[in-house]
């Protein structure tokens, strides 16, 4: 019996998050349906599209809730291709014996270069001198920093935290991390509170993991530990920050400024009324968005998709025990 597929990113989706190379890997297992909507499927639309679906391959603005499981009896699995599965019902999918995966972060390296390039646009204020000259005004000729010689805090030394550090070290700067739940072994990086971090770092880059212990995470009071003349810089997750704090202090120039990837608007991009702010630069969540990183992510799904097409467990799963929907 042939394997039907629901791959649900929309037409532009599929261009910038899956590719060609991806989708004819997908082809080549199963009958696949593409999502032909310009927008993201709600749960009725999941609904009607999945009726006669083995396995739904979904983009990261695609819901998983738990209405939908009970009611696509022919679901084997939801594949996510993207590492956060925070909007996918994990327990209601366990519940129905529907297998959940997801992809693991192929775009560390492309992510710690946009932190490089972050930190040395807020330095030397590249983008504000571009953007004057491209008005006709005359740029205002500004002191800037250079990396060698200062402090870069990172909050969370995950998998980017890791990749980024040893290339700050490489350009000359000091190295601070606070994460409780990480073990640090290189004794060129100090591991600190969060609280010693932000008062001694120059320059603050957000890369905790996103839950609900982490909401908020920098709010008014870790802001206010920051030096004035520090940069905070957040290619995490929006629900990390609290957006007012961080639009009082840097309205009130309480910090020198902000770089950000991420934020609480639509597909987590930056929230508008903080982009336009003057020391802010930001970036519409291109972090992860090179071919490298892209296809890293996409062609995980067709290995896990196959993976699952001959019933057995793949990488990236995360409710294994409760799969009961097996082929």
């Amino acid at each position: 019996m042939i394997t039907k597929i629901l791959l649900t990113h929309t037409p532009q989706f599929r261009r910038q998050y899956y590719g060609e190379r991806s989708l004819k890997g997908l082809q080549a297992l199963a009958q696949v349906v593409l999502n032909e909507a310009d927008d993201a499927l709600d749960a009725a639309g999941l609904i009607e599209a999945a009726r006669d679906v083995d396995i739904i391959v979904a983009d990261r603005l695609t819901q998983g809730p738990g209405e939908i499981f009970p009611r696509l009896p022919k679901l084997r699995a939801f594949v996510r291709c993207a590492v956060d599965i925070r909007n996918i019902d994990v327990a209601a999918a366990s519940a129905a014996g529907v297998l959940v995966t997801r992809a693991e972060p192929g775009f560390v390296p492309s992510v710690a270069e946009l932190v490089l390039g972050f930190m040395v646009d807020l330095s030397r204020g590249i983008s504000r001198a571009t953007a004057d000259y491209h008005s006709g005004r005359a740029p205002e000729v500004v002191m800037g920093r250079q990396l060698a010689g200062s402090r870069l805090g990172i909050i969370g030394y995950g998998s980017i935290g890791r990749y980024l550090a040893p290339i700050a070290l490489a350009l000359g700067m000091e190295v601070l991390v606070a994460d409780p739940f990480a073990s640090v072994n290189d004794a060129r990086i100090r591991h600190l509170s969060l609280e010693d971090l932000l008062e001694r770092s120059d320059y603050v880059v957000c890369l905790a993991i996103a839950n609900e212990s982490t909401e908020n995470l920098i709010g008014q009071a870790e802001l206010a530990r920051m030096r004035s003349h520090a940069f905070f810089i957040n290619l995490s997750r929006g629900n990390l920050v609290d957006e007012a704090a961080l639009m009082a202090a840097l309205r009130e120039n309480r910090i020198a400024g902000a770089a950000m990837d991420v934020g609480r608007a639509l597909d987590q991009m930056p929230s508008p009324e903080l982009a336009k702010l003057p020391n802010v630069i930001a970036t519409p969540h291109i972090g992860g968005l090179t071919p490298p990183a892209i296809e890293s992510q996409s062609s995980e799904t067709v290995r896990q998709v196959e993976a699952i097409i001959d019933g057995k467990v793949p990488m990236g799963a995360v409710n294994a025990d409760r799969w009961k929907r097996r082929p």
